[in-house]
């Protein structure tokens, strides 16, 4: 197969999400006006970075979509996001091609993939993305967020917490950015992520609340630290840890949560719960 023609094939679709182009052509507009409603003003100026949830449309479409009310997305978007299958790589590039969704397939940005690998740290890896689902889920919100026009991608799962290693890739993630802001190329960041999970609403909320402020805080270290001593199971942590400090390498970074609940909002369940959360980064 020639390389720049792999294909990769959606993993969540008719389970995550609906699995026609009809069906989310109804969906996912439906999913932005209510998120509308959920948000007292449109942002000021435009974030450089989002934090975005990644369950099923029916449990965090409403987030999605008020996190994305009011922000038009560039042509180019690089997204950041957990492995939930522990394969491949610990930092995986999808390196080529395109991936498929109803919509169309998402082309990948060679010329921004490559100044990924000239980090080091950053490595081409399809395994690591081939049953992940917290990118692929994304995809037809970004659709829309883009003006129902497709962005050229570069998806990047993040599978490891060692500090030493995290530290390389915010500073491999600050420099790529910084490339890109001096070449006067306009690219998005999207941080994929889920905040606790599989305890009960209150509890949820409240673990939360304490990975929020270490964000907040500016404090990636302290995210990751409070996050594994309190036992938060923030399953986009990583991520989200790598594009604050990379953040904080490029000038000062604020912070802003969008919309906050949890799973039981939507399924009336309150004692086994996910946590959802979405934010914008502003420089």
């Amino acid at each position: 197969m020639n390389a720049q023609t792999v294909i990769r094939e959606p993993v969540a679709i008719g389970r995550f999400y609906p699995q026609n182009r009809e069906q989310l052509e109804s969906a996912i507009p439906a999913y932005f006006a209510q998120g509308a409603k959920l948000v007292a003003t449109k942002p000021s100026k435009k974030p450089w970075a989002l934090m975005l949830p990644h369950a099923g449309y029916p449990y965090c479409g409403h987030v999605i979509g008020a996190t994305l009310t009011g922000v038009t997305l560039p042509e180019t978007i690089i997204i950041l996001c957990p492995n939930h299958t522990g394969r491949g790589q610990a930092f995986g590039v999808w390196p080529n091609g395109a991936w498929k969704t109803p919509f169309g397939n998402f082309p990948i940005d060679p010329k921004i993939v490559s100044l990924f690998l000239q980090t080091k740290i950053y490595v081409p890896d399809y395994i690591c993305h081939l049953g992940e689902h917290s990118i692929e889920v994304l995809l037809g919100f970004i659709y829309y967020a883009c003006g129902q026009k497709i962005p050229s991608i570069v998806p990047i799962c993040v599978g490891t917490q060692n500090l030493e290693a995290l530290q390389a890739a915010a500073l491999g993630l600050s420099r790529v950015l910084k490339t890109l802001r001096e070449n006067n190329v306009e690219v998005g960041l999207i941080i994929s992520s889920d905040m606790n999970h599989y305890e009960d609403h209150e509890t949820c909320m409240r673990k939360d609340n304490i990975a929020l402020e270490r964000i907040a805080a500016n404090d990636p270290l302290g995210l990751l630290q409070v996050c594994a001593e309190q036992h938060i199971t923030m399953c986009g942590v990583a991520p989200t840890a790598i594009a604050l400090k990379a953040g904080l390498m490029l000038g000062d970074v604020k912070t802003k949560v969008t919309y906050h609940t949890s799973s039981a909002e939507t399924s009336g369940n309150a004692r086994q719960t996910v946590g959802y959360c979405g934010m914008h980064f502003y420089n």
